[in-house]
């Protein structure tokens, strides 16, 4: 595998050279093809060189925007078939949460027992900090109000799992780093809607219930399928026997739903008692779907390898989407976009530090912390978008934010990493000198 990477990073080079050639000589008709194979082939061959393997999710996510942008009709329909439609977008990012879930245990909760003045500092500032910069920032910028509010959206949302590889990249707190992502997904359903009605309310209309509902079937479901899989893998027997139990009277609900049962709910109640009926549908579906997958693990252990891949397929598909159907804004704003993207992730992180530092946290969890802070949950933001039917605009802000996330959050990681606490290195001199 890392011969053919190393041929793919060759033929990358090769490629532009030729691209640039053709730019030169202004055969223009050559040049899409040329930079779309350019691009596949560079982002392959990242995983050839050790020091830049860290960067290859993100060129992938560099290719799904020049895909986006070189060929928007490709990645908008395919034949008939609406590549934006809701039930795909929100089937897409329940499978990204999902992939991401099953990288989480339910130990990841146990940090709250040692670090809960840690776990409360780094919600409250992931939960203020964000929120507020990405409100800030649309005052400074004339953006049109759906992409006003996409910023204060991605600010709005809780972290993601690319936080906790980038404290594990910085050598620093992982243990905070996990138990701050599971805790702020959990309270997500309640504090991002909150901060949107708040915050981007004037940009657009907000349904504070619809959108908690969205952000449970999106977040939650997926997630607590997974956890219900950890569970079932580490836990009792007794504990399998009641999932079991539990699968078998959600499969016979959901039979009932599809033979009629949702067609009688629909013609006797509407608005938030039809939602909540069809949230029991979603939180069903996720027992039987962790008891599936568990089912298929005890078959194909391996299976485990391949889910951070879907959940990268599917951020990478919904940064395709977004860009080829919001190419003309990208065109239009697209620089002062990635400006923004790029103050609100930077001061992100600043801040992020420096109010740990003052709440009196070490030099390692203040790190953590201002990873957490910095680096959101743009699968979650998008899919958001995405079934509010708006992803080439509200959807928008997470596109741009997501890959300068990935490149900021490495570079910061690796450089901290190079750049051990005092306390640290006066450690291991210590150590040392006690083994002399």
């Amino acid at each position: 595998m890392t011969k053919i990477y190393s041929y793919a990073l060759w033929t990358g080079f090769v490629a532009l050279v030729i691209t640039l050639l053709v730019w030169i000589l202004g055969y223009t008709g050559l040049i899409p093809p040329l930079t779309v194979f350019t691009a596949v082939s560079l982002a392959l061959g990242l995983g050839s060189v050790h020091i830049l393997k860290t960067y290859q999710y993100t060129a992938w996510i560099i290719v799904a925007i020049i895909c986006g942008m070189l060929y928007p009709d490709a990645f908008l329909h395919w034949g008939d078939f609406d590549l934006r439609n809701k039930w795909v977008i929100l089937i897409v990012v329940q499978l990204v949460m999902f992939g991401m879930g099953t990288q989480m245990s339910l130990k990841d909760f146990s940090g709250l027992r040692t670090m809960g003045k840690a776990v409360l500092i780094g919600l409250v500032c992931q939960f203020s900090i964000m929120p507020v910069i990405g409100f800030l920032l649309t005052l400074g910028f004339d953006f049109k109000p759906e992409i006003a509010a996409g910023i204060i959206l991605i600010g709005s949302c809780s972290s993601g799992l690319a936080s906790n590889v980038m404290v594990y990249l910085a050598n620093a707190n992982l243990t905070l780093s996990i138990t701050l992502t599971a805790m702020a997904t959990l309270i997500a359903p309640v504090m991002t809607p909150f901060l949107m009605k708040l915050l981007a309310g004037t940009y657009v209309e907000i349904n504070f219930l619809d959108m908690c509902f969205q952000i449970i079937k999106i977040v939650i479901v997926p997630i607590g399928a997974a956890l219900l899989f950890d569970g079932m893998r580490k836990g009792s027997a007794g504990f399998r026997k009641t999932v079991n139990m539990l699968t078998l009277i959600s499969a016979a609900w959901l039979l009932a739903m599809i033979f009629g049962f949702w067609n009688f709910w629909e013609s006797q109640i509407s608005g938030v008692p039809l939602e909540i009926v069809s949230l029991i549908n979603f939180l069903l579906g996720a027992i039987l779907f962790g008891n599936l997958y568990y089912r298929i693990y005890t078959i194909l252990p391996k299976i485990q390898d391949f889910m951070p891949l879907v959940s990268m397929f599917g951020i990478i598909y919904f940064t395709t989407v977004t860009t080829a159907a919001s190419r003309e804004n990208l065109l239009a704003i697209g620089l002062f976009l990635l400006l923004a993207s790029i103050l609100h992730n930077s001061l992100g992180y600043t801040l992020g530090y420096w109010l740990s530092k003052l709440f009196g946290m070490d030099e390692n969890s203040s790190r953590t912390v201002a990873l957490e802070v910095g680096m959101q949950n743009g699968g979650m933001a998008s899919g958001l978008a995405g079934v509010m039917g708006k992803l080439a605009t509200l959807g928008l802000a997470a596109a741009v934010f997501s890959p300068w996330m990935n490149i900021s959050g490495s570079l910061l990681a690796n450089y901290w990493r190079k750049r051990r606490p005092e306390k640290a290195k006066s450690s291991k001199v210590t150590r040392r000198c006690r083994m002399v």
